[in-house]
């Protein structure tokens, strides 16, 4: 039990990060599109629905848990991914302000060019800033 903690951690993390850098950077401007595992049978895209949505919830409440003070990791990143994987109603708009906040974008905008991607564009006609 151990040792499942930290792994757990190391590979959420890893996971977080490996979304905000592989995530295109006009995601959160272009209008959302149904393509992928929506077009499969009806009962594969349910299991795939309830899994995608259930993964959100979890790294959602990670995100949360790292929030908090005196508990290390990117909270408000894994936050935003979670936000990006669960379905509901306003999650664009959602998504969008959480983003538009300064230091959410510096951070996101930040990783990205360690890496190499173009910065996370926004729409409200401001420059991304790395």
């Amino acid at each position: 039990m151990a040792i499942a903690a930290p792994v757990t951690f190391i590979l959420s993390l890893g996971a977080g990060f490996a979304v905000m850098i592989l995530l295109p950077p006009d995601y959160f401007v272009r209008a959302p599109g149904r393509r992928g595992f929506w077009h499969s049978h009806p009962a594969l895209r349910l299991v795939l629905l309830l899994t995608k949505n259930l993964t959100g919830v979890v790294v959602f409440l990670a995100g949360f848990v790292m929030a908090l003070p005196l508990v290390p990791g990117p909270g408000v990143l894994f936050m935003l991914v979670g936000l990006g994987l669960v379905d509901f109603p306003g999650k664009r708009a959602l998504e969008r302000r959480l983003l538009r906040l300064p230091r959410v974008l510096a951070s996101v905008n930040s990783l990205r060019a360690r890496f190499g991607k173009p910065p996370i564009l926004t729409g409200d006609g401001n420059v991304p800033r790395v």
